[in-house]
């Protein structure tokens, strides 16, 4: 596993520039470059969807009545919610939602109350329709924000790089292909053939992580929410 400051020296060689030094010298604009868009690359990439080394587990419990929960509380790291996988713990239980913004102002003022748990995601915080009861176990999977590992504080997770030995948790080949074209751009350079390259492996890299449902040959038409799905996750390239 390569540190930032290692891929940031290969991509100098592709570019054919001087070596950084150390990502954090202020005095050094060249430095400073190769920092901004290592720091854009990984900010990019954590922006693009759900990656599987970004995909956690939070655990909400719920207390005294409240409606509303801020999701930082319940896990610092978090970015976005996965939607569809929030389930009652050890009642199977699926809390319903998220629901939209229109049908939130129509359950909440114009319908009959209802026993189902519903939710919505709104300024950071997971709201609910109507208060759930003390003490329930809520989980559910969530994208973090992590995009770097601490190689000198036991690979500590960290939501920007602030060591030149930081170590991006995505694709290393992948990320020095964002730093190249990036480069290139902040320099003036033509950048075409190399942002061209980044994306093809972007979206490979990305399909590699993916989970799939198999497929059932066997010709049955049993409800697949009854008959449950296998998920095969195909593993991520090293």
């Amino acid at each position: 596993m390569k540190s930032i400051l290692e891929i940031c020296q290969e991509v100098a060689d592709l570019a054919a520039t001087k070596r950084p030094e150390d990502l954090f010298n202020s005095s050094s604009q060249q430095d400073s470059i190769f920092l901004s868009v290592a720091k854009s690359t990984l900010d990019s990439l954590l922006r693009y969807g759900d990656w599987q080394e970004l995909t956690k587990e939070g655990v909400l419990l719920t207390s005294g009545g409240r409606c509303n929960y801020l999701l930082d509380a319940v896990c610092p790291d978090f970015y976005s919610i996965l939607n569809n996988t929030i389930y009652i713990k050890d009642s199977s239980e699926k809390v319903i939602g998220a629901i939209n913004p229109e049908d939130w102002m129509r359950e909440k003022y114009f319908c009959e109350n209802s026993t189902d748990t519903k939710f919505i995601i709104q300024n950071g915080m997971i709201k609910f329709l109507t208060p759930p009861a003390d003490g329930i176990k809520i989980v559910f999977q969530y994208r973090s924000n992590v995009v770097c590992l601490d190689a000198q504080k036991g690979w500590a997770e960290k939501s920007t790089i602030g060591k030149n030995t930081d170590v991006p948790i995505f694709d290393e080949y992948l990320v020095k292909l964002g730093i190249l074209w990036r480069w290139l751009k902040r320099n003036g350079m033509d950048y075409t053939e190399e942002f061209s390259e980044y994306e093809r492996e972007l979206k490979k890299r990305f399909a590699t992580t993916l989970a799939v449902k198999d497929i059932n040959l066997s010709g049955s038409f049993a409800d697949i929410t009854e008959a449950g799905v296998t998920i095969n996750v195909k593993p991520t390239d090293k």
